[in-house]
């Protein structure tokens, strides 16, 4: 048993309960150490595009200054590269993990200018289909070990590999299952490499899922460090609060390494991100629980994913809310709409809502229960989307929670 410390305030504060701690290797990440009994570090994601290096430069600024230990990048061109060297120069002590979303190749350009890469199995299939993901992975871990540098395996319930989706599908738990077998895949890809510096991370919209999925593996892999993350929790209150189901009742057992919250957020406000994270560490070792065991839901649920340098509009937060204020009358009814604002999960997430806004640069792709209906302005959609409302809840299409009626 060893004490849950707050991230940046070793010592600050007494801790009330003990919490038990995995065994899981010690992975560092420039100067910290995941895992192994170390503190639970916190992390974030820039929401600027990385070529506007000025506001990313900010950014992490901002960041470090709320106490960020570890910030994301997305990268997904040269360009992008050649804007996190300058980058890099200007903030040469924070510590950063490259998004390298579908371009692994990218790895060695970017590898002298962060401590961590994260790759999603479920993105290794769009480029070069040719090429055995094995391959890619091994690709990975060799810049990997010639840079010393650190590596995130990050499955999502929205992006999953296709051919592990194809093979569990029809299942009652089939993402589940997909998820847990494409983490069991690429684990093994890392133990054949004799790759140890690695982090795990499962992450879902629902807090349930990632409660069980992040048990389950626990169990399977003890030596693995996790990292733990409620995806598109969306705005607050809502986004704090599913965030914190799944945080309280996998960290008070010990499950959690690093954590990330994920809320629909300004620019400006991005920082927030890090300030939840903390009191969520403070209020489990103090025994302070907020929450409850499992996420029910209970009339509207509003999925929106977290601001970040992926989102190809940033109009897309302001739409959230809008949407969000719009769909305040059916509130008592049970329903799921994901404004999503990126290709990464966007097409996912909003496939299985029953209402799914996909964002583009220029347009809001619209789909119903899946289908497509339609591109839409940023202006006209919100017209749209009531309307479709409208006819689900007319045609009986959902359930509607009576308790709160």
């Amino acid at each position: 048993m060893s004490k849950l410390p707050v991230n940046g305030q070793d010592g600050a504060l007494a801790p009330q309960i003990q919490i038990p701690k995995r065994p899981t290797r010690a992975v560092l990440v420039g100067g910290l150490q995941i895992g192994a009994g170390a503190r639970v570090s916190v992390q974030s994601m820039c929401a600027t595009r990385t070529q506007d290096t000025a506001a990313t430069i900010k950014q992490i600024q901002q960041l470090e200054e709320h106490g960020a230990d570890i910030i994301r990048v997305a990268i997904d061109s040269k360009r992008d590269v050649e804007a996190l060297r300058e980058i890099r120069a200007s903030v040469p002590k924070a510590r950063t993990v490259v998004d390298l979303q579908e371009s692994y190749k990218l790895a060695k350009l970017v590898a002298p200018y962060v401590q961590k890469i994260r790759y999603n199995p479920g993105h290794l299939y769009h480029h070069e289909k040719e090429v055995p993901v094995a391959e890619k992975v091994k690709y990975i871990v060799d810049v990997a070990k010639e840079f010393d540098l650190a590596v995130r395996i990050g499955v999502n319930f929205g992006s999953l590999d296709p051919a592990q989706a194809a093979a569990h599908q029809g299942e009652q738990e089939g993402s589940m299952s997909a998820a847990l077998a494409s983490a069991r895949e690429h684990v093994g890809f890392m133990e054949e490499l004799g790759f140890e510096r690695y982090v795990v991370s499962l992450k879902s919209s629902n807090p349930n899922d990632v409660i069980d999925i992040n048990k389950e593996f626990a169990k399977e892999f003890p030596f693995v460090p996790l990292h733990l993350g409620v995806t598109e929790a969306g705005m607050l209150p809502m986004g704090e609060i599913k965030t914190r189901i799944a945080f309280e009742n996998l960290l008070v057992v010990g499950i959690g390494d690093t954590i990330r919250v994920s809320l629909t957020l300004p620019h400006q406000r991005k920082h927030e991100e890090i300030l939840v994270g903390k009191k969520i560490i403070q209020d489990v070792q103090a025994g302070r629980f907020r929450s409850v065991p499992r996420f029910e839901q209970e009339g509207l649920n509003i999925i929106s994913c977290p601001s970040c340098s992926r989102v190809e509009n940033e109009a897309f937060v302001d739409l959230a809310e809008k949407v969000r204020e719009l769909t305040r009358y059916a509130e008592n009814h049970k329903l799921t709409i994901a404004v999503m604002g990126c290709r990464v999960n966007g097409p996912g997430e909003t496939d299985d809502a029953d209402l799914g806004l996909w964002c583009a640069p220029n347009h809001v792709n619209l789909k119903r229960k899946g289908v497509l209906l339609g591109q839409f302005g940023y202006d006209e959609v919100l017209e749209r989307l009531k309307s479709e409302l409208n006819q689900i809840i007319s045609k009986g299409e959902e359930t509607v929670d009576q308790a709160s009626v």
